[in-house]
């Protein structure tokens, strides 16, 4: 569970993020966000069989959370959305942050989008959706990159071996 603080009985977080690294530098970034005691609320993975590809059906909020994920563009036109999925209980990303060319600030913190996200679809949701945080890597080349990007897309038809699957 973890070290617990000594007056508030809560577990103490260990900081996730690179301490040295500016989060709205220009980079790819891939992001896990996961639900709330991973509920699996935003999609069922449907077609499992012989001869069926396992696919995502998004539930109502699945489908709030697709189109939240889509329009992080138009919101922040300096971040873009290479690649996602939306897994019954978590969702990935590849997340570019780039410059705007113009000599201007750059994209917003890799946290101020993640957070912004996570804010809107709470409130269509009506209730806590998301647990505290998110997990982030910072991508380190094409190798790596071809890998998220590879694991991002096959994670449908892995979701019985994957590390945030709950029966």
């Amino acid at each position: 569970m973890g070290v617990l603080d000594a007056e508030k009985k809560y577990p103490i977080r260990k900081p996730t993020r690179l301490k040295a690294w500016d989060y709205s530098k220009p980079g790819y970034y891939f992001v896990t966000i996961c639900t709330e005691h991973k509920e699996k609320c935003l999609c069922s993975i449907v077609g499992e069989g012989l001869c069926a590809l396992p696919s995502v059906r998004l539930t109502p909020i699945g489908h709030e959370v697709e189109r939240s994920i889509r329009h992080i563009g138009s919101l922040y036109p300096t971040v873009s959305v290479d690649k996602y999925v939306v897994m019954p209980n978590h969702v990935h990303m590849i997340l570019v942050l780039s410059d705007n060319g113009a000599g201007g600030r750059g994209s917003p913190p890799l946290h101020t989008v993640v957070g912004r996200l996570k804010s809107f679809t709470t409130k269509q949701y009506g209730g806590k959706l998301w647990q505290r945080s998110f997990h982030d890597h910072i991508i380190r080349g094409e190798k790596d990159y071809h890998r998220i990007w590879n694991y991002i897309d096959t994670n449908p038809a892995k979701w019985g071996e994957d590390c945030f699957y709950v029966p």
